[in-house]
């Protein structure tokens, strides 16, 4: 028999709440909900108008809260297919750790939370938010296994946040809140390209029809280079629609040219999943530089 002494018992009754608290974070996916909230930010900061910091914390609280409850809700749905692979298998809803219905509900309340606090920045930054969330749970996510176009149909939702940062200032979008949309839409498929490529056989396993498991990895390749390609055109079109100067299209041209060599190599390595390890990072490291140009250029003039 074994016995507990009074500070084990408090120990475990503390530790258990602690553990549940960080597994409901865990579903938000807080690390791209920060990269999320840094490109809504970006579009704030090179919007024309005034913002008072009330309205600009309202949005980012409310773009937290909508894409934290599309993040939660994409992963109850796919709590299945996240057991099948090794990536995901330890997440908190296939892991056991939560239960379906508790993140549901979590992921429910996280959008009615969040939709009078973007209806109160304005109507339009809240009809992008709920379009997002519900183009993300409902069309991207049950489309994951069925055709790689998910990837596209999923792109629109990551890219409406800089529209939200937009709106939220100007309180509507024009052509050049269009060209940093583009942007973000189009660097998804380099990016997410990039992890099908060296998760391919998980993402078989799991039945998801991603880039590199429906069109092979030829069709993949020359994917990824056509949208990098078309990545570095759309930098060039923020320039030449006024939302940045010529600090912003010197750095542009010189990562963009740096992200269009290395989609190149894809098509002439002989070890795929090498590379596209290397692309995946370094499409991360070219999004921080192009935001930071971005900003830099326009808070600088």
């Amino acid at each position: 028999m074994t016995v507990h002494t009074s500070s084990e018992r408090i120990s475990h009754a503390t530790s258990a709440p602690l553990a549940a608290f960080r597994d409901f974070v865990a579903l938000t996916k807080p690390r791209i909900t920060l990269l999320v909230l840094f490109t809504s930010a970006a579009a704030m900061a090179v919007a024309p108008g005034h913002l008072t910091s009330v309205r600009l914390l309202s949005s980012l609280v409310g773009t937290a809260l909508v894409v934290s409850s599309a993040n939660v809700l994409n992963m109850w749905w796919e709590r299945d297919l996240d057991a099948k692979m090794t990536r995901t298998s330890r997440r908190p809803l296939p892991a056991g750790r939560l239960d379906a219905r508790s993140a549901l509900w979590f992921g429910l309340a996280l959008a009615a939370i969040a939709t009078p606090i973007l209806a109160a920045v304005n109507m339009l930054t809240c009809a992008l938010g709920l379009f997002a969330l519900a183009t993300y749970v409902l069309a991207y996510t049950p489309l994951k296994t069925r055709s790689w176009l998910a990837l596209l149909v999923g792109a629109v939702p990551g890219a409406l946040p800089p529209l939200m940062g937009w709106s939220t200032v100007t309180g509507q979008i024009d052509l050049a809140a269009l060209s940093l949309f583009a942007v973000l839409f189009l660097w998804q498929v380099p990016h997410f390209g990039a992890i099908s490529l060296f998760r391919t056989e998980e993402y078989a396993r799991a039945g998801m029809q991603v880039l590199a498991v429906e069109r092979g990895e030829q069709g993949a390749l020359r994917t990824i280079l056509m949208f990098t390609l078309l990545l570095v055109a759309s930098t060039v079109l923020v320039h030449t629609l006024g939302v940045a100067g010529a600090t912003y299209l010197v750095v542009s041209i010189v990562a963009g040219a740096a992200f269009v060599v290395m989609a190149f190599a894809g098509l002439q390595v002989k070890a795929t999943i090498p590379w596209s390890k290397r692309l995946f990072a370094l499409s991360i490291v070219y999004l921080v530089v192009w935001m930071g140009a971005l900003v830099f250029d326009r808070t600088a003039s």
